[in-house]
């Protein structure tokens, strides 16, 4: 049976104490790092944006329609303009006066119509330029929203790293003050993924949590004080202090 002195035992419970800190440390880093909040606002985001691509299409439609709409009524224009420049100067028959003049007729009306839509198309221009304004004030709120949520999510993890780099390094200092045959024996219980060490309290492992069986606190009771012994449940380091009633 490996031995130690009962006070390098009891110390081992400092060691244990850090890497239950280290472990809870580690365990708020991962939560810290899943932040609902920020999950949230990232939704919000994305659907900002989706709808700043759907409303900047319709802008970009839209603006295309007027531009269209526009070049046809100056091609109208241009037109009527031409046939009247025919008419002042009177170059044609009297019939081609008369048909120039009907064909300006129906080129006014016409450019109403154009001109009419265009107004329509000026019209819903505005609209969805204000929907577009709308969208692009959202999207930046929500970007902000975002950016701040990062920014607290990213401040509490630096934070929790820098304490478990504390108390890592606090706890490394510290396991190289034992002898090799004691930390040895505490982190190969600790590798199986259990407790490396804890107190015999009253005849309960507080590795466990359960009561000895009275079999076993003989055992424990009859070993020398240096024996280094173990949790037959969890298979920690038991440390016993008569101050305990172990």
């Amino acid at each position: 049976m490996a031995k130690a002195a009962p006070a390098e035992q009891l110390r081992l419970l400092d060691v244990a104490q850090l890497d239950s800190q280290i472990t809870k440390l580690k365990r708020s880093i991962t939560e810290a790092s899943k932040d609902s909040d920020l999950d949230a606002a990232v939704a919000q985001h994305a659907e900002s944006a989706a709808a700043l691509t759907e409303v900047s299409a319709r802008l970009s439609a839209a603006t295309q329609g007027l531009k269209e709409s526009e070049l046809a009524v100056e091609k109208v224009v241009a037109h009527i303009n031409k046939d009247q420049d025919r008419i002042d100067r009177n170059a044609g028959s009297a019939s081609d006066m008369m048909a120039l003049s009907h064909e300006i007729e129906t080129l006014t009306v016409r450019r109403n119509e154009l001109e009419d839509h265009e107004l329509e198309l000026m019209g819903e221009l505005e609209e969805i330029q204000a929907e577009h304004d709308a969208a692009s004030a959202f999207l930046a709120t929500h970007a902000e929203e975002v950016a701040n949520h990062t920014a607290r999510r990213d401040a509490s993890v630096a934070t929790l790293t820098r304490e478990l780099a504390a108390t890592e390094n606090t706890r490394k200092d510290l396991a190289a003050t034992f002898d090799e045959v004691l930390i040895g024996a505490y982190e190969r219980v600790r590798s199986r993924g259990g407790i490396g060490a804890a107190r015999l309290f009253h005849g309960t492992s507080e590795a466990s949590g359960i009561a000895l069986a009275a079999g076993d606190l003989a055992e424990i009771r009859a070993a020398a004080a240096d024996d280094i012994v173990y949790c037959p449940d969890s298979g920690a380091i038991l440390v016993r202090n008569s101050e305990w009633g172990s």
